[in-house]
């Protein structure tokens, strides 16, 4: 078995006010979702949360399932650092992630 690797990725609305940490192995194909609602009920379909403003892989989908944890476990103050520290200008990185 051939071990597959995973990314953590936040999302965030317009306005900055909600932010949504996930976990996927595919994240083009997981981002395109979020911004097309392909689940209309879920959390970032009703809270509008389409805007990718930080990601990281991890080698294994283990690693990146603890460090979502991690950030799910951690104050908004936290998490806006950990966003700030990669992308000051909270862009939105789908830009750069549906190029590869």
């Amino acid at each position: 078995m051939i071990a597959k690797g995973g990314y953590v990725y936040i999302l965030t609305n317009k306005r900055f006010t909600v932010l949504y940490t996930g976990v996927t192995s595919d994240l083009q194909v997981r981002i395109q979702q979020h911004k097309e609602k392909y689940f209309p009920e879920s959390f970032t379909a009703k809270c509008n949360c389409r805007i990718l403003v930080y990601y990281q892989f991890f080698d294994t989908i283990e690693e990146a399932i603890k460090e979502e944890k991690r950030i799910k476990g951690g104050s908004r103050t936290q998490k806006i650092r950990l966003i700030i520290s990669t992308n000051p200008d909270w862009r939105d990185l789908w830009e750069e992630v549906k190029k590869w």
